[in-house]
């Protein structure tokens, strides 16, 4: 048994330890200094002024991953709390619990099981509040805060009408929690997102002056501690004291398919409010026992964000087959729709440098068309910028790289894969991987040094497998039965596929005695791209490739 313990502990170091940084003490101080004090300024501004600086969803995001700094290099420091008004405190009458975030179908229908009855509702996404009756009147009016107090709005709430100042309930002490939120016209949340709605809804409680917003919030009901037994009877009641949006948004269900089927619909359809995701409520516990954090009977499924924040590993520079010079960011990686993302491509070398970017950054990312990851936006910037080596692009150009050095790696495999592509070649199976390994067994001197490969060569070939030899050698052999016009391709030569499809030539000497002139005369091929075209064909190093090809290729 100890044994075992030893191997969980240490796994769970392991994974401990893949998401906290490789950081010195005195860097982990710099930077969680440098995140604390953002975050302290734009709680001030939101909290006692009114104002928000930022996005609901950026502040969320730089939140969460200064506490996980915390948990790396401060475990036993308390976790960072916003930095409430200073006046006007108020403790809840019930604390507020929060919801657990369920990540996926799988863990709704695990926490599920064994629960009933079970209701579905949207989740709002609001403001969180504490409304108090005694006897039947409004008494106080509580922001979330901390789960234990928060600030008292009772002054604010008497002034939203769609909060009930006076209730036919009439128990001495009565306590609802809900949302208070934006009302909208039909809102699409699949094609509008969140329109940072929680922020509008808590600028309007938070200025010293009453707001003309607080005649257009509503207010959600989503708890009644100590309510009738039944979800039945607290929305039946609910609605006769004034609160009737919830029984309209309130479906009993019996499985994960159900919620689902719920979830996808307030995805899609037109609704009055703004949500982020669907809250599965069970059968609750006294409220007596409420505690912050402490909820098994209702959980969140929010919606797949359309946008990620995800930290940045590494920044590589892959260099195309006409030697361009592109970015990559390798990330952190993240769930977007049903993609798992840990690559996006930024572009050329030129727009990185103006974007300022290095490992230890926070970027948004998203899908764009087909699925494609997009870069978005810098999130945040790591104080310590240690910027990677970026390869010098003026060295890379459409006529460098035929023959391997180290620094010509990147290109010349790139020209390998094209060669070997459905354009091209078209050999069968023969991948990225496999002109690597070639390459880094010392077989590859240049582009077409592959053409006089040997069966005993390629058996040789450290990570290559006898049948892959054997198939390599066969593809490499068919090639040569490749038509004139696909190896001419296959040098890469720039020419128009228009140009291409319209000169009758068949042989390297024919297409190497063509002048610029003639080569205009073609279509697709203007002044430009036909002097690139002879620039090219005439390039001493593409004048021995072209007598090696006619050399080895029979």
């Amino acid at each position: 048994m100890r044994s075992i313990i030893m191997i969980l502990g240490l796994a769970w170091c392991v994974i401990a330890q893949a998401f906290c940084p490789v950081w010195s003490p005195a860097r982990a101080d710099t930077e969680m200094q440098a995140l604390e004090k953002q975050l302290s300024d734009w709680d001030r501004a939101y909290y006692q002024q009114g104002i928000s600086l930022v996005t609901d969803e950026r502040y969320d995001v730089l939140e969460k991953k200064y506490r996980d700094w915390q948990r790396c290099f401060q475990p036993g420091s308390e976790p960072r709390s916003p930095e409430l008004a200073k006046n006007g405190k108020a403790r809840h009458p019930v604390a507020h619990v929060g919801v657990k975030k369920l990540p996926d179908r799988q863990a709704v229908a695990r926490w599920m099981m064994g629960k009933k009855p079970l209701w579905v509702q949207p989740k709002l996404d609001g403001v969180a509040v504490t409304l108090h009756y005694q006897r039947g009147e409004l008494t106080q009016v509580i922001s979330r805060g901390d789960g234990l107090q928060g600030e008292d709005w009772t002054a604010k709430a008497r002034q939203i009408p769609a909060i009930p100042q006076r209730i036919p309930l009439t128990a001495n002490s009565l306590t609802l929690q809900g949302e208070l939120y934006l009302k909208m016209t039909d809102h699409q949340q699949s094609s509008k997102g969140g329109v940072n709605a929680r922020s509008i809804v808590a600028g309007a409680m938070r200025r010293s002056e009453a707001s003309p917003l607080l005649q257009q919030l509503g207010i959600f009901i989503w708890a009644w501690p100590d309510g009738p037994a039944s979800m039945q009877q607290r929305l039946q009641q609910l609605s006769e004291a004034g609160f009737s949006i919830m029984a309209a948004w309130s479906k009993p269900v019996a499985n994960v398919d159900e919620v689902a089927e719920w979830r996808e619909r307030w995805f899609n359809q037109p609704l009055p409010f703004v949500t982020d995701g669907v809250v599965i409520h069970g059968t609750p516990v006294k409220g007596a026992y409420w505690l912050p954090g402490e909820n098994s009977w209702s959980a969140a499924w929010k919606y797949s964000p359309l946008k990620v924040t995800t930290e940045v590993r590494s920044v590589d520079f892959p260099i195309g087959r006409t030697g361009k010079v592109g970015t990559v960011l390798n990330l952190t990686p993240v769930q977007l729709d049903d993609k798992k993302v840990s690559r996006v491509n930024i572009g050329s070398l030129k727009r990185w440098q103006k974007l300022d970017i290095v490992p230890g950054d926070l970027v948004a990312v998203s899908l764009a068309g087909q699925g494609i990851p997009r870069f978005d936006e810098v999130v945040w910037r790591v104080e310590k910028r240690d910027k990677p080596q970026a390869p010098n692009a003026e060295a890379f150009h459409a006529l460098s790289c035929f023959y391997y050095t180290p620094a010509c790696r990147e290109q010349l495999l790139a020209r390998l894969v094209w060669l070997s592509g459905s354009k091209a070649l078209a050999m069968t199976g023969v991948s990225r991987s496999s002109w690597q390994r070639l390459m880094q067994a010392g077989q590859l001197s240049h582009l077409f040094s592959w053409l006089t490969l040997t069966p005993e060569e390629l058996h040789k070939t450290e990570g290559i497998t006898p049948a892959r030899a054997d198939w390599l050698y066969h593809q490499f052999s068919l090639s040569r039965q490749q038509p004139f016009r696909r190896w001419v391709k296959a040098l890469g030569v720039p020419i128009a596929e228009s140009t291409l499809n319209a000169i009758a030539d068949n042989s390297w000497a024919t297409l190497l005695a063509r002048k610029v002139e003639a080569w205009q005369q073609l279509p697709g091929t203007g002044k430009t791209l036909a002097g690139q075209i002879s620039n090219f064909l005439h390039h001493p190093q593409v004048r021995q490739l072209i007598a090696y090809i006619e050399e080895a290729k029979p």
